[in-house]
Order: structure tokens, then sequence, then C-alpha cells
């Protein structure tokens, strides 16, 4: 038996601990997730419709229910749009016929059969309700089993207001875009040193 053979070196096992830290570096670095289209909030609410979207500045936007109906309504560039679900079920509501009334002025409403809205176009009703204020809104909503007046109130900022609430969503974001890229710069020079100090403590070994 020849006793200078050297012995095998043995297999270095990998560590965990790199694979571990990119993943809480994926994490941390991540923003923070939206909700996800047809998600609810924790009273019922939905979280992508168009009242939601007004909330954060895309068009002014009202939401009202009663036991039979639900619906939410975005005032958009020349158009009234207007989305009805069963209250106790969400079903969409596309057999109605459906008027909308404010400050003494009433327009028919049309479906759309593919959007699943109902718009009103009416120049004068969309003049009136694009006004700076607050506007007193009533819904009639009629279907072949059942009837019901929905009130809601839609406010339009003016355009000082409205420009002011677009620069802090632009200047927001921004802010925290630099944050996101410090710490992934910051994460990226810590798995840098970690694979350099892995490189330089296996060449060692060697």
């Amino acid at each position: 038996m020849n006793a200078n053979i050297p012995a095998e070196p043995r297999p270095r096992k990998r560590s965990a601990f790199l694979p571990a830290l990119l993943v809480q570096l994926a994490v941390v670095i991540s923003p923070p997730a939206f909700a996800a289209p047809g998600a609810h909030g924790p009273d019922g609410e939905h979280l992508d419709t168009p009242a939601a979207a007004s909330e954060a500045g895309a068009a002014p936007g009202t939401e009202a229910h009663s036991e039979q109906f639900e619906l939410v309504a975005r005032l958009l560039r020349g158009e009234l749009s207007i989305l009805i679900d069963r209250y106790d079920s969400n079903e969409p509501v596309l057999d109605a016929s459906v008027e909308v009334e404010s400050g003494g002025l009433r327009a028919t409403a049309t479906l759309h059969a593919d959007q699943g809205d109902y718009s009103v176009t009416d120049e004068k009703l969309l003049a009136a309700l694009a006004r700076p204020g607050e506007h007193a809104l009533l819904f009639t909503i009629v279907t072949p089993q059942d009837s019901d007046l929905l009130d809601a109130t839609l406010r339009v900022a003016d355009a000082a207001s409205a420009d002011a609430t677009h620069d802090a969503h632009e200047h927001g974001p921004g802010r925290l875009s630099l944050l996101w890229w410090a710490l992934g710069a910051a994460g990226a020079l810590a798995v840098g040193a970690l694979l350099l100090r892995s490189r330089s403590s296996k060449g060692s070994l060697q």
C-alpha cells in the first residue's frame, strides 16, 4: 500500500447564506404590490373601479349603492361612464334603462355592450358636471325585474388644485424610485463583496 498517495480533497459544502441573502434583498428592493384587477376591499368595494381610479387622480368619479344596485361613475372626456352591478352578488346589470339628473338637467345613458358600461354623452349635462365644485347626481335605474333611485355626489377640482395634485404625484414616486435604486445598489455591492470573498477563500484553500 502506497502511503504517499494524497487523500482526495473533501467536496466543500455550498453555503446557503448567499441564496438566502439574494431572496431577502429581492423582497426589500421590490416596490409595494398593488391590488390585482377584480380585487375587493374589506367592505366588498371594488379596488379597480373607476371610482377607485379617480381617487388616484385619474378622473373625477363617484359611487353609490342601495339594497339592489351599486354603481361607480367616472367623468371622462366626452362622456360620463357608469358601471352598475347587483349589490348582493356583484353581477353586472346589462339590461337596464338608466337616466342621470343633475342641476335640473337630465340625460339618458346608452349601454356599451362591449364595455359593459352605460355612457352619458349629453353635452349640456357634461359641461355642467365639468365645472369645478360638487355636483349632486340622481341615477334612475329600471330593469325588467325592479327599479331604484341612487344619489351620489361628483366632486370636480379646479385646474390649480389638479395641477398641484399632479405635481405631488409626480415628485412623490420620484423620491421612492431613488430610494429603491439606492437599496438596489447597496444590495448589489453587498453581493459582489460576498462573491469576491468567496472566490478569495476558495483560491487560498487550493
